[in-house]
């Protein structure tokens, strides 16, 4: 029996401890110095780059071959990518269709937006949890449910619809039945 597959010795777990301590401490620095936007709601990009951030984080901690400069430097790096696209997404239109989808309408007085829910998949039960998580008894008092770019649905009440005009400008038109 290899007792290696238990034990090897105080050098990997010393690697494990000092790339731990060193990467965690690493990562929140970075992650402070990139400011709140790349820990805010996070559309599909941003978590991209959270799972690879996870993942290369991980692989480090577990791979003794892995230098700590190498480790910190990838962290590092996919910080960097993020907030320069960040960068990009807020200076270019175009960058921002690319890479960002747009809010979609999916009820709007009283009429659910047959279309939207099948194409991104919600079924009329997802808009009625929806509305009971926006402390909403009754659909009646909903104006508006969206499907906003980090996956949720915003619940937009009679009372806070006003002129819709954060609404119908960036969600398109209502069907008509």
């Amino acid at each position: 029996m290899d007792i290696t597959q238990y034990w090897d010795g105080w050098d990997p777990i010393l690697h494990t401890v000092i790339t731990l301590t060193a990467g965690y401490l690493a990562l929140l620095f970075i992650l402070r110095l990139s400011g709140p936007r790349t820990m805010a709601n996070m559309t599909p990009l941003d978590f991209i780059v959270a799972v690879t951030i996870g993942s290369a984080f991980g692989r480090v901690l577990t791979a003794v071959e892995v230098p700590l400069a190498q480790a910190l430097l990838t962290l590092a790096l996919l910080v960097l990518l993020q907030w320069l696209l960040a960068w990009v997404r807020g200076r270019s239109p175009k960058m921002r269709r690319l890479l960002d989808a747009p809010p979609v309408l999916i009820y709007y007085q009283g009429k659910f937006q047959r279309k939207a829910l099948r194409k991104h998949q919600l079924v009329e039960d997802d808009v009625h949890t929806a509305v009971r998580n926006s402390s909403r008894g009754s659909m009646g008092e909903v104006s508006a449910v969206i499907l906003e770019q980090n996956g949720g649905l915003v619940v937009i009440g009679d009372d806070q619809l006003g002129d819709g005009s954060s609404v119908l400008t960036f969600t398109g038109r209502a069907e008509d039945d």
